[in-house]
C-alpha cells in the first residue's frame, strides 16, 4: 500500500532518478517530471492547477496518475517554466498541498523568496537523502494529521467575523480567502486575543513540533494574514508585531 504520491519536478536527471528511487523504496508512489512544462501537463491532468492539460509525462512506474499529488518536490530552476512560477500557479489556484523547494542557491534571500511564494519547506543542493525523506516524510505526516472537530461557535473581533466550523472569514462583511494555514492562525489569534505568540509557539501550534525549516515561515504567513485583514498591511492595527517577542491579536 502506497504511503503517499509525490511528484518530483527536477531537471537534473541524476537527482530526479535518485530521489525517485529512495522515495519509491520508502513506499511512497512516485511520478517524476524532467521540465516545467512536462510538470504543469501533470498537474493539469491531475486537475491541480485546471483542467485539461496533455498526458505527455512519464514516472517511474511508466502509467499515469489519476489523482493529485500528496507532495510535490519542486526544484527552483527548471527549463520552459520555472519552479517559482509553478509554485506561484499551485497556491493561486487555491491548492494547500505541501510543496518541498530544492535549489543550489543557498543564500536567506533565496530561501526566503521560497517561502513567499508558497513553499512549505527548502533544501539547498547538495543535500543527504536521508534528510529529504525525512522532511518528505514530516510534510506528509503534517498534511495528513487529524484535526479534531472545532466548538462550533462565531468568533468575532472588531470588524473581522470567523465561522470555524463553515471555514469562511468576513472582514467588514466581505469574505476573505484564506489558506489553511492562514485560517488556523487567524483562528489561533482570535481566540487568544492579547496574548503574545512566539514564532516557535506558532510552529508548534500551526505546523506542529516535528516541522523542519525555517522559522521565517510564520513572518511570511503573517504578513499574508495583513494583506487579507487590515486597511493598511504596513501599520497593522490587528496582526501587531511586539518587538523581541514574537507576535499579537489585537
Amino acid at each position: 500500500m502506497s504511503l503517499g504520491r509525490v511528484l518530483i519536478i527536477e531537471d537534473e536527471e541524476l537527482i530526479r532518478e535518485t530521489v525517485a528511487l529512495a522515495l519509491t523504496e520508502e513506499g511512497y508512489e512516485v511520478t517524476v517530471a524532467a521540465d516545467g512544462r512536462a510538470a504543469l501537463e501533470i498537474l493539469q491532468a491531475s486537475a491541480l492547477v485546471g483542467a485539461g492539460g496533455s498526458s505527455a509525462y512519464s514516472n517511474v512506474n511508466q502509467t499515469a496518475p489519476r489523482e493529485q499529488p500528496d507532495l510535490i518536490i519542486l526544484d527552483l530552476m527548471l527549463p520552459n517554466i520555472s519552479g517559482l512560477d509553478l509554485c506561484r500557479l499551485i497556491r493561486r489556484q487555491g491548492s494547500s498541498v505541501p510543496i518541498l523547494m530544492l535549489s543550489a542557491k543557498g543564500t536567506e534571500t533565496d530561501r526566503v523568496v521560497g517561502l513567499e511564494i508558497g513553499a512549505d519547506d527548502y533544501m539547498t543542493k547538495p543535500f543527504g537523502m536521508r534528510e529529504l525523506v525525512a522532511r518528505c516524510r514530516a510534510l506528509l505526516r503534517r498534511q495528513q494529521q487529524f484535526q479534531p472537530a472545532l466548538p462550533d461557535s462565531t468568533l468575532v473581533f472588531q470588524n473581522i467575523v470567523m465561522y470555524p466550523q463553515e471555514c469562511r472569514v468576513l472582514v467588514k462583511g466581505n469574505e476573505v480567502n484564506l489558506s489553511p494555514k492562514e485560517f488556523k492562525l487567524l483562528e489561533l489569534f482570535m481566540r487568544h486575543p492579547k496574548r503574545v505568540w512566539s514564532r516557535d509557539q506558532l510552529l508548534e501550534r500551526i505546523w506542529s513540533h516535528d516541522f523542519i525549516g525555517d522559522s521565517k515561515t510564520v513572518d511570511v504567513h503573517i504578513r499574508w494574514l495583513r494583506e487579507k485583514l487590515e486597511n493598511d498591511p504596513s501599520n497593522p492595527e490587528y496582526l501587531v508585531t511586539v518587538r523581541g517577542f514574537g507576535y499579537r491579536f489585537g
